[in-house]
């Protein structure tokens, strides 16, 4: 489940905005009345979604925007006549006055959208230090001297043997270095 924030300057319209979205299956994490309050809030999530005006007491929605952390979108929420001078790249936006089906519908696909960034983040290789670059390198180079290998066939043996053990690669190459240096 992804994180909602709802930072709004009137606490009333922001627990109206919480109420409507819990009874709708989602789950608020805090509910702030300044830009500084939820990007505080923010600072101990994981990614999310920020609901927010267009002004709040101590900042604008684009300096709230410019600081928002990695994995979090916002939310914008304004009467029609203010959305069309907002820069809104990079950011959704609804006019108000709300009505409850759009909003409901935009924070589920926002949600969604938030849930599938997280996903490939997670399935995504990491990437190797150069340290770890070095000792795949060197158990290659002494896999190709020592039993006459390419370097593609190097590389498939550390492969194939990291695959067939369940370690990874690097721990692969440490093996096979320490078994060969003795």
């Amino acid at each position: 489940m992804f994180h909602i924030i709802v930072a709004l300057p009137k606490a009333e319209d922001a627990k109206g905005i919480r109420s409507l979205l819990m009874k709708n299956g989602f789950r608020v994490d805090s509910v702030c009345t300044t830009g500084s309050q939820a990007l505080s809030r923010m600072d101990d999530l994981n990614g999310g979604l920020v609901i927010c005006s267009y002004r709040m007491s101590d900042m604008m929605y684009s300096e709230l925007h410019a600081c928002l952390p990695k994995g979090f979108e916002m939310l914008l929420l304004a009467s029609a006549n203010v959305l069309q001078e907002c820069d809104l790249r990079g950011i959704m936006s609804l006019a108000m006055p709300l009505k409850v089906h759009d909003l409901i519908n935009t924070v589920d696909m926002m949600g969604q959208a938030i849930e599938r960034r997280k996903k490939r983040e997670r399935q995504r290789p990491r990437e190797r230090s150069t340290q770890e670059e070095g000792l795949i390198k060197e158990a290659k180079a002494l896999l190709m001297s020592r039993n006459h290998m390419t370097e593609a066939e190097a590389h498939r043996y550390l492969q194939k043997c990291s695959m067939d053990s369940g370690t990874n690669l690097v721990e692969e190459a440490q093996m096979v270095l320490a078994m060969m240096r003795t």
